[in-house]
C-alpha cells in the first residue's frame, strides 16, 4: 500500500510473493471492505470520489505528458542494454535514467532489471506478445526477486507468450537502493513503543523517527529527493522502449497498482494491457489513507477472529468477541513486560507484537502460524510473534535488513505531504483511528508520524487518474483485503476512463495468482487476448 508510517502494502518473502502480494511498512498498512462486501468496522467508500467517480474539490487529475519523447531524453530512450545470463536461467541488465527528469544534466541513476524469457517451445515466435512487467508493491518491493520467484509458478499460457520482466524501481533492491540504518539500529527502531502513554514515551518515539530520517539523509544523499512514483513510472517508459514494446503490458500488485495507474495517467496512449490488483486510491490524502487502511486491518482481524473461534487450537477464546478481548489483553501485557524469545536473546516488545499480527493479516495461509504464536505468547514465549514481525520488515537471519522499509518510507514521504506535523496532531487523530480500528488504530496513527521529520519536502499530492484514451485497465479489489481496502479499488476503477472493476469476494491481500479459477481465468484471458472482464464481474472464494 502506500501511506505514511511503518505499514506496507504487501507481504514479503517468497511465500508472500508466490501468494500474490507484498508487504512493507512505512505508510499505512490496511484496507477496509466496502459496502458491497458487507461493510464492517472499516467499511467506507473513498472520501474523495463520489458515486459517479468525480473528484472532490481540491483533488486535481494527473495530467499526461507530451506524447513525443523530448529530445533531451533521446539518449536514454536510445540505449542498447546488454542482457546477460544471471541468477540461474534468468537474464539481467542495467540501464541509465536521469536522476531528475526536469534537469537531466544533473546526473544519472543506474537501474537493474531481470527477464525470464518466454517458456521455450510454448509458442511460436509469431505467437509471442512481448514483455510483461511485474511489480509486487511496497513501495520498496523488489520486482527482480518477485519475477525470480513467480516465473516458476506463473500461468503457463502467459509464460509461453510473454517474457516476464522485473524492474527494481529507483531506490529499491538493485536499483541504487536507499539505505538508512544499520541492522542493530533497525532492531531498535522496530522495538520502540507505538502507543506512548506519557511524554517520555512520546519523546522516545519521536527520537526514533528522527534518527531514521537522519540516517536516510546521510546515506541516500541527493537521490532521496528523486524516488517518487512519478519518476519510477517514467523509468518504466524508458524500459518499455528499450524492450522494443510499443505499449506497456503490466501486472502490478498493491502499491504496484499506484505505480501502474500513474504510468497510465502519464502515458495513456502507451498503456497496453494493465492489471492493477489490490488497488490503491490516489485521490486520498495521507491521513485518510492511513485511517481507512487501519479499518482494513480491523476487517481482516474480524475475519481471522471468526475463523479462530471455530477452531480447537485457537488459544484466544470461542467467540469473536473473546478473541478480540484476548488480543487486547495480550498487547497490553507485552507492552508492560516484553516477552523472551529463543535463538538470539531478543525480547518481543508491544510494537513488534502488533506488527507480527499485522503481518499475518495479509494472507490467510499465515493464520495457523499466528494461532501457534498466540499459544506460545500466552505461555510466555514471544518467538513466534517476533518471527512474524521480522518477516514484515524483511529482517534477515544475520540481523541485516533489505532496502524494503527504507525505500517504503522514502517513496511515501515524497508522494504525499506528511499526515501529521507532530505528536499533537497524532493525539488529536487517535480517536478517529480507534473508532475505525479498535485493535490497530492507535498504533497505526502513531506509525504515520515518521514523515513529519523527513529531510526532503514532498513533491506529490493527492490526485485522480483518468488516463483518457487508454485501453481497458483491469482493477482488482478483494472485499476483505487488509492493506488496500476494497473501497479503493472501486474508487480507482471509477476514476479511470477505461477502468474495469473485477471483485474477489474473499480474504487476504490481492487476488490474482492465488489459485482462484475465476480471477485467474479473467486476468489470463485479458493478458492473452485483450478481452477485459465485464464491468462489475465478481468472483467467489
Amino acid at each position: 500500500m502506500k501511506a505514511t508510517g511503518r505499514i506496507l502494502a504487501a507481504v514479503f518473502g517468497v511465500a508472500g510473493l508466490l501468494a500474490g502480494g507484498c508487504s512493507s511498512g512505512t505508510s499505512g498498512a490496511g484496507g477496509s471492505a466496502g459496502p458491497a462486501a458487507g461493510g464492517g468496522p472499516g467499511a467506507a467508500s473513498s472520501d474523495a470520489i463520489g458515486p459517479g467517480g468525480s473528484a472532490a474539490p481540491g483533488v486535481t487529475p494527473l495530467e499526461p505528458l507530451p506524447t513525443a519523447v523530448p529530445a533531451v531524453l533521446g539518449p536514454y530512450y536510445g540505449q542498447k542494454p546488454a542482457w546477460q545470463p544471471c541468477d540461474g536461467g534468468f537474464e539481467c541488465t542495467t540501464f541509465r535514467v536521469p536522476l531528475d527528469y526536469d534537469h537531466p544534466a544533473d546526473g544519472d541513476l543506474t537501474l537493474s532489471a531481470v527477464r525470464a524469457p518466454a517458456v521455450p517451445g510454448g509458442a511460436s515466435a509469431a505467437g509471442r506478445l512481448g514483455s510483461l512487467l511485474l511489480n509486487p508493491g511496497g513501495p520498496g518491493g523488489s520486482a527482480i526477486e518477485y519475477v525470480e520467484a513467480a516465473a516458476r509458478t506463473y500461468d503457463l499460457g502467459v509464460r509461453a507468450r510473454y517474457d516476464l520482466v522485473g524492474l527494481d524501481p529507483r531506490g529499491v533492491g538493485r536499483s541504487s537502493p536507499v539505505t538508512c540504518l544499520s541492522g542493530a539500529r533497525m532492531d531498535a527502531f522496530t522495538s520502540v513503543g507505538l502507543t506512548p502513554a506519557d511524554q517520555r514515551e512520546i519523546d522516545a518515539l519521536v527520537a526514533a523517527d528522527k534518527e531514521f530520517a537522519e540516517g536516510c539523509r546521510q546515506r541516500a544523499g541527493t537521490a532521496l529527493g528523486h524516488v517518487s512514483t512519478v519518476e519510477a513510472a517514467r523509468d518504466m517508459d524508458v524500459l518499455r522502449a528499450l524492450l522494443g514494446d510499443e505499449k506497456l503490458t503490466y501486472v502490478g500488485k498493491s502499491y504496484g497498482t499506484f505505480l501502474g495507474a500513474t504510468y497510465a495517467g502519464l502515458f495513456p496512449t502507451r498503456a497496453g494491457r494493465l492489471v492493477l490488483d489490490g488497488a490503491m486510491d490516489p485521490s486520498l490524502d495521507s491521513v485518510t489513507g492511513n485511517r481507512t487502511q487501519a479499518g482494513g486491518f480491523e476487517t481482516a482481524w474480524a475475519a481471522f477472529a471468526k475463523d479462530c473461534a471455530r477452531r480447537d487450537d485457537c488459544p484466544l477464546g470461542r467467540t469473536e468477541q473473546a478473541v478480540g478481548d484476548q488480543l487486547t489483553a495480550l498487547f497490553e501485557a507485552v507492552r508492560a513486560n516484553p516477552l523472551p524469545t529463543t535463538g538470539n536473546g531478543r525480547r518481543l516488545t508491544g510494537a513488534q507484537a502488533t506488527t507480527g499480527v499485522i503481518e499475518a493479516m495479509y494472507a490467510d495461509f499465515l493464520w495457523p502460524k499466528l494461532r501457534t504464536a498466540f499459544t506460545d505468547a500466552k505461555a510466555g514465549d514471544g518467538t513466534g510473534l517476533l518471527k512474524l514481525s521480522d518477516s514484515y520488515y524483511g529482517r534477515e537471519a544475520d540481523g541485516s535488513y533489505p532496502s524494503l522499509m527504507f525505500a517504503n518510507t522514502a517513496v511515501n514521504c515524497l508522494d504525499l505531504p506528511a499526515p501529521f506535523a507532530g505528536p499533537e496532531d497524532v493525539q488529536r487523530a487517535v480517536p478517529d483511528f480507534e473508532r475505525i480500528s479498535p485493535h490497530f488504530g492507535r498504533d497505526m496513527a502513531w506509525m504515520a508520524l515518521t514523515c513529519a521529520y523527513w529531510p526532503v519536502r514532498a513533491t506529490g499530492a493527492a490526485h485522480t487518474v483518468r488516463a483518457a484514451g487508454a485501453a481497458p485497465i483491469v482493477v482488482i479489489g478483494t472485499t476483505r483485503d487488509p492493506a488496500t481496502p476494497y473501497a479503493w479499488a472501486r474508487s480507482l476503477a471509477a476514476q479511470l476512463e477505461s477502468g474495469r472493476l473485477l471483485t474477489y469476494d474473499g480474504d487476504g491481500h490481492t487476488a490474482y495468482g492465488r489459485h482462484n479459477v475465476c480471477v485467474d481465468g479473467a486476468v489470463n484471458r485479458f493478458l492473452l487476448t485483450g478481452e477485459a472482464p465485464e464491468q462489475g464481474k465478481r468472483c467467489g472464494p
